[in-house]
């Protein structure tokens, strides 16, 4: 259990057992015997009662001395202040009896005759009367303050401060770690960020010129690429009072509650003017008003929504804040937010380039005891298309498993290993193969690598192993080009297909059948092969045409697909892909037909050794004189039939 809520249900049973007790300990209960109403007539009868006493509805009597046990008569040492019954003279318990009354109107005449003396009592003690109900008050006062305090967040303010920012505050004189040192391969939107200082320390600078400061910044880039990494590293450089929280902190269970904290947020940034505000994720409540209200969306996200344009439009022209923003789906976000006059610059953060992973590699391996044959190009050219995020999570694996092994160094091996366990999973060399399976795939795997080794157009192979790896992967190629690469000609996206389309082609080769270890391969060849004929308009019949399906605000991959194509087409579409893969399949098996002995010596040694580096293979594959290592180059036949 949370031991919040372990505290919580302590102090819960405190307060009941303090219900409980506290009557006892203020108003003791003396114990007297109850007689029937028939005995007490009884007694009455033989003159044994002394007097009596008319409680609400209860009779308290006294027996004559007599009739008593011979106990003295005593005073309570320490009588209550509450109790004030408790100051009275006591009589001997023995004496005392009492009796529930019952309606009879003969009980006077009776008294009367018995010269007994009675009398009616009221009780006026107000507190004992009213405890019960006084404390249960307080009980209710109290837990019930315990838990709006507990809602709203923790802080001093309790319940009233629900509606208050949860901005967090950077000033100049906090000692924030991260820098623009820290942050490397984005060197333009850095400087564009720059920017944002200069305008809060000099805006005079810009406004000689007719210049107007940009009321919003949004940082719009995949998940990975740096955004909040920025505005940390902003938060370090700005020298003006930094605001950081999340779109999230917005949201609320309580009506109204959102749109609060924009207009304090906003309040609170006037009065610390010159500052940025920046709001991480802010999608989460700049949706779209009509696709939230299709989607079912609910009035207070479209409350918090309206409240934040209005603040951005309403800024004092005095009063110099800056609304930096940043998400990774900018599909989604409302189109007054984006407009000019809220939003004036989007800035896109993309994944590094070459260049760039080299620099991250360096921020990232800055504080690491390195082996001297660590070279961040060579890292950088091993994990093209990945984000900062991913090339930091491979340096902290490196370390991690250099760390395992007790070294005092991160080697270059470590950082291979890190790679390929980002890339292909977590390393199984414990599963169980059996023979025949394990046969299957170690040619499965050569077909993959020789095909990707011999087509002229395909990315060079880096490695080729049969050790289980991730989830499903009995064994995996890894081929990965030279450099960054923007374009691609249609020779290099069929090559890419023939050599997904090698480890099929050689397990039929071999053992003339065909078995499901394919199934990841031709998922993505059929995708290349679409995208050939839907997207980059490269087939013959339907060449030079886009059939995408329209997508509404597509950006990084999101966005709601719709067919706008006859059925014709798409018969005509479906034939071409079947043709570009069967056509594809058929290459592959040719070059392994060609390079069978190849193929046996390649998957016999992988099967003696598990794993084969690029070296080795080049060792026994020889070079190849047809390949083509960079887009500018031409096939070795091509330039024959040129010259012919």
């Amino acid at each position: 259990m949370n031991k919040k809520k372990s505290y919580l249900w302590i102090n819960v049973a405190i307060f009941a057992a303090i219900f409980v007790l506290l009557p006892l300990l203020f108003f003791p209960q003396e114990r007297v015997p109850e007689l029937s109403y028939n005995q007490f007539k009884a007694e009455l009868k033989e003159g044994r009662v002394q007097e009596v006493k008319f409680i609400q509805d209860v009779i308290i009597g006294v027996r004559k001395a007599e009739f008593g046990e011979e106990t003295p008569q005593f005073q309570d040492a320490n009588p209550s202040p509450f109790n004030f019954m408790a100051q009275e003279e006591r009589i001997n318990p023995s004496r005392k009896f009492k009796v529930v009354l019952i309606n009879d109107p003969t009980l006077v005449e009776e008294l009367d005759k018995q010269n007994v003396e009675y009398k009616r009592v009221i009780n006026n003690n107000w507190f004992e009367n009213n405890f019960s109900w006084i404390f249960s008050l307080i009980l209710i006062v109290v837990l019930w303050s315990f838990f709006f305090k507990k809602m709203g967040g923790g802080s001093s303010g309790g319940i009233l401060s629900v509606g208050k920012s949860k901005a967090k505050l950077y000033n100049e004189n906090d000692n924030l770690k991260v820098t623009f040192k820290d942050v490397a391969g984005i060197d333009e939107v850095i400087e564009e960020v720059t920017e944002v200082v200069e305008f809060l320390r000099n805006p005079k600078k810009f406004q000689k010129l007719g210049g107007k400061i940009p009321k919003g910044f949004l940082l719009v880039g995949p998940p990975g690429t740096g955004k909040t990494l920025l505005a940390k590293a902003l938060a370090g450089e700005a020298g003006v009072p930094f605001f950081s929280l999340s779109g999230s902190d917005f949201v609320e269970m309580f009506v109204g509650v959102g749109a609060s904290r924009v207009r304090d947020l906003f309040n609170t940034a006037k009065e610390k003017s010159p500052c940025i505000v920046f709001i991480d994720e802010i999608d989460a409540i700049g949706r779209s008003r009509s696709r939230a209200s299709m989607q079912g969306g609910n009035d207070e996200r479209e409350n918090t929504l309206n409240q934040l344009l209005v603040e951005m439009d309403g800024f004092n022209t005095d009063k110099t804040v800056l609304l930096i923003g940043a998400t990774n789906r900018p599909d989604v976000l409302d189109p007054a937010l984006l407009r000019p006059g809220r939003f004036d610059r989007q800035v896109g953060l993309d994944r590094p380039d070459l260049q760039g992973r080299i620099k991250i590699f360096e921020v990232h391996t800055g504080n690491m005891p390195l082996d001297d044959s660590i070279d961040t190009k060579t890292l950088a050219a091993q994990t093209p298309g990945f984000a900062g995020a991913e090339i930091a999570n491979i340096c902290n694996e490196a370390s991690l498993l250099a760390a395992r092994y007790d070294k005092e160094i991160v080697e270059m091996i470590d950082f291979q290993n890190a790679i390929e366990r980002v890339i292909a999973g977590l390393e199984k060399k414990n599963k169980l193969i059996n023979p025949r399976e394990r046969k299957i795939v170690a040619y499965h795997e050569t077909g993959h690598a020789l095909v990707g080794y011999f087509l002229p157009f395909s990315d060079p192979v880096h490695k080729v192993s049969i050790i289980p790896r991730g989830m499903g992967a009995l064994g995996y190629t890894i081929q990965m080009p030279l450099e960054d690469r923007y374009l691609l000609s249609k020779e290099e996206l069929l090559d890419r297909i023939c050599a997904l389309l090698g480890g099929r082609a050689a397990e039929d080769i071999i053992f003339e059948s065909i078995s499901t270890g394919a199934s990841d391969d031709l998922n993505k060849a059929t995708d290349i092969a679409k995208s050939i004929v839907k997207v980059y308009g490269m087939s013959k019949k339907l060449e030079n045409i886009s059939l995408t399906e329209s997508q509404q605000n597509n950006f990084l991959g999101y966005g709601a697909a719709s067919r706008d194509y006859s059925e014709k087409t798409s018969q005509i579409i479906d034939e071409e892909i079947l043709k570009i893969i069967t056509e594809s399949y058929e290459r592959a098996k040719q070059v392994l037909y060609t390079h069978k002995d190849k193929l046996e010596e390649l998957a016999q040694k992988l099967l003696k050794e598990e794993i084969i580096e690029r070296d080795t293979l080049v060792e026994i594959l020889g070079p190849n004189p047809n390949k083509v290592d960079t887009f500018s180059e031409e096939p070795k036949e091509v330039k024959d039939a040129k010259a012919s």
